[in-house]
């Protein structure tokens, strides 16, 4: 696939084919997802967590979607039909995702994990961008967005266009992504390798991050790529280990510099270590280089394909980090580092051997590190996918390192890039050993069948594992209260529930649009069903460091010990930010209460929650409106006194 053109216009007769395959491909996984989400939707299914009926019909479905898969395989192996093999594949993959998520969550409106911790305020940023394609803060008014905003513009576009609610198109768009996620990798694998090796590996991939990635769709539709793009950036350095000669790896080059880009505007831990596995990379080309030159020269190509690859990755991640670079560079310096990588928990504290477990995982990763480090001085795919798992370590031993200092690099979650790493290894690794041992018995037909149904009852086994790996996030998606005031599960729903009401009060007392106000609460899954702006963030692992999350958390203890709404108003207009235009308590028996939270790394919980409390006579005033509302106490600053 890497092979020198003999024509001059090849390489853009194929990058324009190739870019034609993306796009019919995410159309037919788009579609896929849409028709097969519609119709779980028409069934009234019974909750995951208390029946059996969903994991049956879903287990169905994936054997289904491999069985359609193992026939592309089949018919790309044989070259029959190969056009409709490889639509049969996109058809088949996107159907896999679609029904390995969509069938267990088909009897709730949330998506794997509800509206709990991490999602709720992934769920704000997408109900942030649904009320507005402007990039600003999922939080905080006047602030542009900190973190990257790709995949939560493009859901909140969808959601918009189609008049959802943010939190209502969470769950079809992240699966939706997914899918196309998914077939775009297939695609791209069909550019590295034979079609059928590709639907191989594109399946085994998309397994292991739909088991390990999902509940962070973001970052998965990133995770999936992962794999092909280290293979495609390896062919970009490979022509400037032989001197730099011929146009050979350039449009490797620019491809990689694209997907780095992608990665910067989705997720930024993601581009990191994509970044770092490609500097890697070059390192040990530019040795290559020298070695086989023996002068020093021969280094130049190598970085001047790094240089172009970073430089595309740049232009692209400014589509959506440009507004916080220019607040930045404009006078308006971050107040503080922020506390986003202060989190250590047991699975970053020690190096991950996935190939040592015994599970299914654990076999597919121990062929995987078997056939890289057997493949090592004979194929550039294993040289590429190796580079990447070297890279993946070094990056959780220098996370290791940083704790001494206070800080860490966030390397658990990293876990489910080596998974895949791995896993595209082991699919190699499947064929590799499985061609051995069919020579071996001198291509005995029937050792051939055993071979092929070992392996596609492994794939079974581990796809219909899937739903109980999510367990727990199928649950909660069950057991939290939606936009809507219900529980999928049938059961009484929480506090959520009043949400409808305090709505209807901030928006009767204040009047104008959602996004005008800015609302002080502790209750802050209610910024992620209503796009108000918040006063204060979850934690400050989520703040925009651009907020002064401490000095805001330290201003709303001095409120709480004022003795007079008088003084309180005053402190409100002295503030350096927007001050609340309401604040949406919670009942005490002292006063109304607030349940903030600081952060206290390196403890492990590193969040500490503590509760303020404001007495109730300081707000009693003709200028703030008080309304009780379930639970909640909602105060709205209504201005003068008449």
């Amino acid at each position: 696939m890497l092979a020198d053109t003999p024509v001059a216009v090849a390489p853009l007769r194929r990058a324009v084919s190739t870019l034609v395959q993306f796009v019919c491909a995410a159309l037919v996984a788009a579609l896929v997802a849409a028709v097969g989400l519609f119709a779980f939707d028409r069934v009234q299914w019974p909750a995951f967590n208390s029946s059996n009926v969903t994991q049956a019909v879903t287990t169905v479905m994936q054997f289904a979607a491999l069985a359609v898969l193992g026939l592309s395989i089949y018919l790309l192996r044989r070259r029959r039909w190969v056009t409709g093999a490889r639509v049969l594949s996109w058809a088949a993959l996107s159907g896999l995702v679609t029904a390995t998520l969509g069938m267990p969550l088909a009897a709730t409106r949330l998506y794997l994990h509800g509206i709990s911790v991490d999602q709720e305020f992934r769920t704000q940023f997408l109900t942030r961008l649904t009320d507005s394609a402007a990039l600003r803060d999922m939080n905080y008014a006047d602030l542009p967005s900190f973190y990257p905003a790709g995949w939560f513009w493009i859901g909140g576009r969808v959601a918009n266009l189609l008049g959802m609610d943010g939190w209502e198109a969470f769950k079809p768009y992240a699966i939706g992504s997914l899918a196309v996620a998914a077939v775009v990798a297939l695609v791209l694998w069909s550019e590295l390798v034979r079609s059928d090796l590709a639907v191989l590996a594109a399946t085994a991939t998309t397994l292991v991050v739909l088991a390990y990635g999902s509940p962070e769709p973001y970052g998965a539709v990133i995770a999936v790529l992962v794999a092909p793009a280290l293979v495609l950036a390896w062919g970009g350095f490979l022509p400037a280990t032989r001197g730099g000669r011929g146009r050979q790896g350039w449009g490797a080059v620019v491809g990689t510099g694209l997907f780095l880009g992608l990665a910067a505007t989705f997720y930024t831990l993601y581009l990191g270590i994509a970044a770092f596995a490609v500097t890697v990379m070059a390192v040990v080309a530019a040795y290559l280089a020298r070695r086989a030159t023996g002068s020093w020269r021969a280094v130049l190509p190598v970085l001047v394909r790094l240089v172009v690859m970073a430089s595309i990755a740049v232009l692209v991640a400014l589509i959506v980090w440009a507004p916080f670079v220019f607040d930045v560079l404009g006078g308006n310096p971050p107040s503080e580092s922020g506390t986003a990588t202060h989190y250590l928990p047991d699975a970053g504290a020690r190096l991950p051997l996935p190939m040592f477990h015994m599970s299914l995982i654990g076999l597919l990763s121990l062929l995987g590190t078997v056939w890289l480090v057997g493949r090592a001085s004979s194929s550039h795919r294993a040289q590429a996918l190796g580079l990447g798992v070297i890279a993946v370590y070094l990056w959780y031993l220098a996370s290791m390192a940083l704790t001494a200092v206070g800080n860490t690099l966030l390397a658990f979650r990293l876990e489910v890039i080596l998974l895949v790493l791995l896993a595209a290894a082991g699919a190699f690794a499947f064929v590799d050993f499985s061609r051995w041992i069919s020579l071996a018995t001198s291509e005995n037909p029937r050792v051939r069948r055993v071979l092929v149904a070992v392996g596609a009852l492994g794939a079974l086994a581990f796809a219909q594992n899937i739903p109980q790996v999510l367990g727990s996030e199928i649950t909660v998606a069950y057991t939290d209260t939606d936009g809507a005031g219900e529980r999928a599960d049938q059961r009484p729903a929480g506090a959520a529930s009043y949400y409808a009401e305090v709505d209807d009060v901030l928006l009767s007392q204040l009047g104008g649009e959602r996004d005008d106000h800015v609302v002080l609460t502790a209750d802050t899954s209610f910024l992620a069903y209503y796009p108000y702006f918040g006063f204060q963030a979850l934690t400050s692992h989520y703040a925009n460091p651009l907020a002064e999350f401490s000095a805001r958390a330290a201003a709303i203890e001095e409120w709480s010990e004022l003795s007079s709404p008088g003084e309180l108003l005053a402190a409100w207009e002295e503030l350096p930010w927007r001050a609340p235009d309401a604040v949406v308590f919670r009942q005490g028996a002292e006063g109304y209460t607030l349940r903030l939270a600081e952060d206290v790394y390196p403890n492990d919980p590193n969040v500490r929650r503590y509760t303020v409390t404001f007495p109730k006579e300081l707000f009693d005033d003709p200028r703030f409106t008080v309304t009780e509302v379930g639970p909640f106490v909602v105060v709205t600053a209504t201005g003068e006194p008449a």
